[in-house]
């Protein structure tokens, strides 16, 4: 990639469109998880120290073109002044005379966030005359939103092809985390997919095998793959439908040299649910009454041996029903023994994705984990081999 970073332009007395994503979980009026917030101080606080003003574009929750107040970013300034430690101003539109006299009053130091992009027709349609009213409030073009950046909307792709644009802080670590994780990885590769359905992860799947040295698959993904080899998964989550897919992914997984990974005991259980009573048998061996909900001890070793010869891991899902006790240990165990390899310096470690996120960090290993996405659609597709417009417009 060829995309410039903040280093690369001058911002000084420049008014500088960033693009960022703030659309952070809300209830009662507050936010309940600042996480996206936090993350792109780093971006506005450069843009300052280079001399920059910073006009914030983002997007929040799904309004389809329409103004819906209770949509409004006016209600996340509490929580995005309290982490820059500025008073951020707002403009009630995010284009026309409204933003266009916020920008003008913007003083040096000063932090601006335009009203939400979505409440436009023209946002999501990436529609060029939108783009161009957004463009015509900067000078300069930064997008700090990986996270969006799989959408070709207007203020993630149509700008940046109008003003000189560079990648933000957080755009810029997740690109070179990324990179070097399955663009440049150190070997052998391991890969780590789970969640509920294979049919969700097939691209991720076709994309990874040729790419890593090994595959390993968990939480409902594997019943598939088990039942794909005449395994009864008794009750379990499982796509019967997907079986020849399945066995394609193994065939082709063989002929490329990827190692694929499957439970090969499981815990079983009756009732899903937190304490519920649960037995650990053989993976061929599930009752007919039966769910299979984790990976038993002799997986979580295997995994372990697998883990400890990587150099690089990239993690997409839990191993199990990892937010109902027990249920959670293999996700946790492989978790942990991620983090400590990585703070050994001993493993280059990658993981992102919405269910993925929570689970590292309710194993407590996600701090130590090499990077961290909070990207959920753009860190798969990127996975999946997948061009991202957001970054492909940078690429100029």
């Amino acid at each position: 990639m060829a995309w410039k970073t903040l280093d690369d332009i001058d911002l000084d007395g420049k008014v500088i469109l960033a693009r960022v994503d703030i659309n952070v979980p809300m209830e009662a009026g507050r936010v309940t998880d600042a996480t996206r917030i936090e993350r792109i101080v780093p971006t506005v606080k450069d843009i300052l120290a280079k001399g920059g003003k910073p006009v914030l574009l983002a997007h929040f929750d799904r309004p389809k073109g329409k103004v819906v107040p209770e949509m409004s970013l006016r209600q996340v300034l509490p929580a995005l002044s309290g982490a820059l430690g500025v008073d951020v101003a707002f403009a009630e539109d995010c284009v026309g005379d409204a933003a266009a006299a916020a920008v003008a009053a913007l003083p040096a130091g000063g932090v601006l966030l335009l009203e939400n992009t979505r409440f436009h027709k023209g946002e999501e349609k990436n529609d060029p005359e939108f783009a161009a009213a957004l463009a015509r409030l900067g000078d300069v073009y930064v997008n700090d939103a990986f996270s969006a950046a799989h959408r070709a909307h207007a203020s993630t792709e149509g700008v940046a092809r109008l003003l000189p644009s560079c990648a933000g802080r957080l755009m810029q670590a997740e690109l070179e985390a990324l990179e070097k994780a399955l663009a440049k990885p150190d070997r052998p590769v391991v890969a780590v997919v789970g969640g509920a359905k294979v049919s969700t992860k097939l691209e991720l799947l076709g994309n990874l095998i040729d790419k890593v040295d090994a595959v390993v698959i968990g939480g409902g993904m594997a019943n598939t793959f088990l039942a794909a080899q005449g395994i009864d998964v008794g009750k379990s989550l499982c796509e019967h439908d997907m079986a020849d897919t399945a066995r394609e992914i193994m065939a082709k997984a063989a002929a490329a040299g990827c190692e694929i990974v499957l439970p090969v005991d499981v815990v079983v259980a009756r009732e899903f649910k937190a304490g519920a009573e649960n037995d650990t048998v053989p993976a061929s061996a599930c009752p007919p009454d039966a769910m299979i909900l984790d990976a038993g001890p002799e997986s979580i070793a295997r995994i372990a041996t697998v883990l400890s010869g990587a150099r690089t891991l990239v993690w997409n899902g839990p191993l199990g029903a990892f937010e109902i006790p027990p249920f959670n240990l293999a996700t946790d165990s492989a978790a942990r023994q991620a983090a400590a390899l990585t703070r050994a310096g001993r493993l280059l470690s990658v993981a992102g994705g919405g269910d993925t996120v929570a689970a590292l960090n309710s194993s407590g290993a996600a701090a130590d984990f090499t990077y961290v996405s909070t990207a959920g659609g753009a860190f798969l597709e990127w996975l999946e081999g997948k061009t991202l417009p957001g970054v492909a417009a940078l690429d100029q």
